[in-house]
């Protein structure tokens, strides 16, 4: 169903047949898991990515080029149950007895994550950002499920591409399904 006075003209769009994760492709697992130096020139511009790499690990080139990083971090309890049960359903699809809750929660604590300490990893993307806000956008996923909207702007604007109508900003809303967030 559209959102109240958003036509769907848009069939084809890329969100309607693929996961989020396709057309992001993941730079652990997507490129550098298969080739050290992947070339990325023969993709179109503008090239999404997702990863997890801490700031400290990122490429120069990528520290120092003119792309824009869009960084989003999540209450440290929120991440380690999420990572907890993801790490789980991998596991038990192998026949391994779950990861114990406890034992998961001294490991996060002790800062052995999968993405390396999770403070240690927020606090490099939040310093950078504050140095270089140009560069890099910090945003809370508690933030989007309170103000999806707000954020979205904020988002939009940092990345050059404003809204110009209160009917786009509903749309994509509707379309990456933060508008079902409240």
């Amino acid at each position: 169903m559209n959102p109240k006075g958003c036509k769907d003209d848009d069939s084809d769009d890329p969100l309607l047949k693929h996961h989020p994760n396709e057309l992001m492709p993941s730079l652990e697992l997507g490129f550098y898991k298969v080739k050290p130096n992947p070339d990325l020139t023969h993709m179109p511009s503008p090239r999404l990515f997702r990863t997890h790499i801490p700031h400290t690990s990122l490429p120069e080139s990528v520290k120092t080029s003119a792309c824009k990083i869009v960084y989003i971090t999540r209450d440290p309890k929120d991440t380690l149950v999420s990572s907890w049960h993801f790490l789980n359903a991998l596991i038990g699809d192998q026949g391994i007895d779950p990861w114990p809750f406890k034992d998961a929660y001294e490991s996060f604590c002790n800062g052995v994550h999968a993405a390396g300490p999770f403070h240690d990893h927020v606090l490099g993307y939040w310093r950078e950002s504050i140095k270089r806000p140009e560069k890099i956008y910090f945003m809370r996923y508690e933030d989007m499920k309170k103000d999806p909207k707000g954020e979205v702007k904020k988002l939009a604007c940092f990345l050059g591409r404003p809204f110009e109508k209160e009917e786009e900003v509903e749309k994509v809303l509707w379309r990456i399904g933060l508008k079902t967030w409240r």
